[in-house]
């Protein structure tokens, strides 16, 4: 027989099927003695048994199965429909017996809170407050039996539908289970949160409060006092206007009234009072370990705890080993790629990435991890005051939010005490660096050579032909190796990569050093300012720019053939590619089209050269375009749609031509000044030096991708060899091990549960997935952000860095991920992040507009490229700009402005 109910003193976490997360946590705070309310759960059994009662509740969640989060009015009419079928069933007697006779143990004479309990409820991974109904003071037999159908019913409102479908959570799967607690009625209640909800700050315990039921907070009804406290003092006070307060009435229900004159401006909580609900908050979060929301109130010179729930929205805190204060900076944002990466992109970073490091294997100090995303702990740089101001301006060019964020920490007083205990930074900064100080070291002749001796028309050459010798001589050392010396190959070669490359590398300074010279000299001589916007166009070298022309080549040739056009229109939406063997069918049936072997031919020869690339392809997990040509061509189909045949080319040879008639006629403006022949020639090397080097700053990032392909691939034909012997069970499994538990598997040195594990952290990276990572944030959990007030800009316009010039009108096209994109000419384009993978696009829109970014990321430098208006750094902007909107983005300024 089914159990209906459970006393509080029955239940405890390990009743979460039975009572859902609400019941489960107030039964474990029962039995450790936390000041709770009594009550009882009518458990799930309950629900289930309710539900089965009715004929029609199967048909009604085959159509829940159906909806998607984009049918907003079918949600609703569907869940008025079920919420309204729900409460013409009877509850059985049996059912109904069960919670009278719990409820007369309690006390029938008593009023009670009815609340629901969710199986997907207060989670660690999701809480799922405020999605179904709460009722108060409920009196009587009869209201209790009302409170409990709404409350099942309440399972079917629109925003609890909503947050299953967007969570993951199948509607079938969902138990209810109901919380009946004795009301207490309370002079002050409110919110507390062990840890700041706004900023994240572990340390720091913040409490809302305001007279009467806290019902009147939670709604929003009336503004709460909020208090801070940190190390047992109180922090922060502001005490609100608290005109109104949620009372009972003694028919049962509540009334909402005005608050008399001397409360309204009065201080809820007294000081002690604060300081021992803060502890009592401690207490609470210890016994969960996690960090808690917990709802209390006060009656009779005594607190009560409501109920508390785990917070579940905070982003994880990087490890440190030690009691200091740490400040963390978002790799995800100077790379362009804020999603997720799985454990084994993670530790290729630390591989090849040396920075704190003794010797080249782990651990690594300084790139840390927290949240499925990497973070550089930046604190010695800060340190310092000369180093910590050249930081920080070099940051600004990468990402302003950020520079404005650092320069909230650095004059924080916390952090300048820490600082001032720490005044010998030298040799922390010496340590970690010292791994790469030769290498620099090394690169700085090529840097004098090309500034001073060498033809700077010869500078693409010298900086590209070296790697490609370098990287067949890898690829050959490590595919010719298999198994357990395979994996040890490419660790070697991951450790060696940063040396290998150095050469090429030093030539990305070259502009950096040669364009504030130029400038500068422009002005002294012609009192004007050095046209750079104009310089940047149709850039040589840009293997990215030149990966874009390469694709609207491929376009161009597929509209020659309206077959060829059609197949590529029907494969677009395929999802093959995640068979990592797909390319072979999608050729195949390329072949037998007319006009396919051409186009076939000119595909294989583009992913010759950047097949290896794709979006995200900082995270060797990620498959590339090569493996899934279907990824590839949604930007071929919007370039067809959105450009004219060798619309690409003129526009680039039309850059090209600008640039060099800027360059010619400041020659000309220049020889005319005094000594103009010999400032003429100086100029000219500056200006050749600058475009002969701007576009190689892709270049690296590109060679690393070509080893980062290698690499996937020695790894998946392991990966493959574990499957066919029944260890792994998907190849792609392996991309949730780091590097060396994959040595320790092939060693047969891994003890623990693989199949476990890798289950484990597939949910975690789902949950990373769906957080957003902070730009900034210290040890102590606080997200640091960052603010731009520096522009001038119309009311209501979203404010970003400037980073490409020019001003642009057009309709807002939402992309979050470039191989769904479906563009039409004139679009706004906007993103969460722009990588290389992302390129293929910017031909087919007006203007360009990212939430992450700076003056020299892969976006910002494209966009100036191809001549189109960029603004970058608008945080949210994929949220706060709906598909459609008409906008106006200003790249000069740095703002887009929603126009009707």
């Amino acid at each position: 027989m089914n159990v209906y109910v459970m006393h509080f003193n029955e239940v405890d976490r390990t009743n979460l099927p039975e009572v859902g997360g609400k019941g489960a946590n107030l039964g474990e705070m029962v039995k450790t003695g936390f000041p709770v309310p009594p009550g009882f759960c009518i458990t799930t059994s309950a629900y289930c048994d309710f539900i089965a009662a009715s004929n029609e509740m199967d048909k009604f969640f085959d159509l829940l199965d159906q909806l998607k989060l984009d049918q907003p009015d079918e949600i609703g009419r569907l869940g008025k429909l079920i919420r309204d079928h729900l409460l013409t069933i009877p509850i059985s007697q049996t059912i109904k017996f069960s919670i009278l006779d719990a409820w007369k143990i309690v006390g029938e004479e008593k009023a009670y809170a009815v609340r629901s309990s969710a199986t997907t409820e207060d989670l660690p991974t999701a809480s799922f407050a405020g999605q179904q109904e709460t009722y108060l003071n409920v009196k009587g037999m009869n209201q209790l039996l009302q409170a409990v159908r709404k409350c099942w019913s309440s399972l079917f409102t629109d925003r609890a539908i909503i947050y299953r479908i967007k969570n993951g959570f199948g509607h079938r799967s969902v138990y209810l289970s109901i919380v009946v607690q004795q009301m207490i009625f309370p002079e002050v209640s409110g919110l507390m949160f062990t840890v700041d909800p706004v900023t994240g700050h572990r340390n720091t315990i913040s409490i809302d409060a305001s007279f009467g039921l806290g019902e009147a907070l939670v709604s929003g009804i009336v503004s709460a006092d909020s208090y801070q406290v940190r190390e047992n003092q109180i922090v922060k006070k502001q005490i609100a206007e608290k005109k109104k307060a949620v009372y009972p009435v003694t028919e049962g229900g509540t009334v909402t009234r005005e608050l008399a004159p001397e409360f309204q401006n009065k201080q809820a909580l007294s000081d002690d009072k604060i300081l021992e609900l803060a502890q009592l908050g401690q207490r609470i979060e210890k016994h969960y370990c996690s960090e808690q929301d917990i709802e209390w109130c006060l009656a009779g010179n005594k607190f009560y705890i409501l109920q508390s729930r785990p917070i579940t929205t905070l982003y994880p805190i990087p490890k440190v080993h030690d009691n200091k204060l740490h400040v963390f900076l978002s790799i995800a944002h100077l790379q362009m790629m804020t999603d997720a990466m799985k454990p084994m992109g993670i530790s290729v970073f630390w591989e090849i990435f040396p920075f704190g490091k003794n010797s080249v294997p782990f651990p690594n100090s300084v790139i840390v991890e927290a949240g499925g995303r990497l973070f550089y702990d930046v604190t010695p740089l800060l340190y310092s005051k000369a180093l910590r101001r050249y930081f920080i301006w070099r940051i600004a060019i990468v990402d302003e939010l950020m520079r404005d964020a650092l320069t909230k920490i650095v004059s924080s007083e916390i952090f300048q005490q820490e600082a001032k205990a720490n005044k010998d930074t030298t040799r922390q900064v010496f340590k970690l660096f010292k791994p790469i100080l030769p290498l620099y070291l090394k690169g700085i002749p090529i840097i004098v050579n090309n500034l001073f001796f060498l033809d700077p028309s010869g500078i693409i050459e010298r900086a590209t032909a070296p790697p490609e010798e370098i990287i067949n001589k890898h690829r050959h050392s490590i595919m010719q190796a298999s198994g357990i010396e395979r994996i040890k190959r490419v660790q070697e070669s991951m450790g060696k990569l940063l040396q290998e490359l150095i050469g090429s590398m030093m030539y990305v300074p070259l502009p950096f050093i040669v364009l504030p010279i130029a400038s500068r000299l422009t002005r002294l001589w012609l009192d004007e300012n050095l046209d750079v916007d104009t310089l940047n166009k149709s850039l040589p070298g840009n293997v990215t720019g030149e990966m874009g022309l390469m694709i609207g080549d491929l376009a161009d040739t597929a509209r020659k053939y309206p077959e060829v056009v059609d197949y590529l229109e029907k494969s677009e939406d395929s999802t093959f590619y995640q068979d990592t063997y797909y390319q072979d069918t999608f050729y195949q049936g390329l072949s037998k089209v007319k006009g396919g072997d051409i186009f076939g031919t000119e595909l294989e020869r583009f992913m010759e050269l950047y097949g290896m690339r794709c979006p995200g392809e900082i995270d060797i997990s990620n498959v590339r375009w090569w493996e899934a040509p279907t990824l590839l061509v949604p930007s071929i189909i919007n370039h067809i749609k959105s450009n004219a045949p060798g619309e690409h080319r003129n526009r680039f040879r039309q850059g090209r031509k600008e640039a060099q008639e800027v360059v010619q006629k400041l020659m000309e403006s220049i020889s005319n000044t005094p000594a103009g022949s010999l400032k003429a020639r100086l100029m000219s090397r500056l200006l050749s030096i600058y475009r002969n080097s701007t576009g190689l700053r892709e270049f690296p990032k590109y060679v690393i991708v070509r080893f980062f392909d290698i690499y996937r691939q020695a790894i998946l034909a392991e990966a493959l060899a574990l499957h066919r012997r029944g260890i792994l069970e998907k190849e792609e499994d392996v991309f949730y091990l780091y590097l060396d538990e994959l040595v320790a598997l092939l060693e047969n040195h891994f003890s623990e549960d693989l199949t476990r594990l890798i289950d484990s952290r597939k949910k975690a990276c789902e949950q990373y997935q769906k957080m957003t990572p902070p730009r900034v944030m210290t040890s102590e959990g606080e997200v640091i952000t960052g603010v731009r007030i520096d522009i001038e800009a119309p009311k209501g316009a979203l404010i970003g860095t400037p980073v490409s010039s020019g001003v642009a009108e057009g309709y807002v096209k939402v992309i979050l991920r470039p191989e769904a994109a479906k563009l039409k000419k004139g679009d706004i384009l906007v993103a969460p992040f722009t990588d290389p993978g992302w390129t293929p696009l910017f031909y087919s829109v007006e203007a360009l507009v990212v939430e992450v970014g700076g003056m020299m990321t892969h976006g910002s430098v494209i966009a100036r490229e191809y001549g189109i208006p960029a603004v970058v750094g608008i945080e949210n902007a994929t949220k706060l700009l709906k598909d459609g909107q008409y906008v106006r983005v200003n790249g000069t300024r740095g703002f887009v402005q929603i126009l009707k």
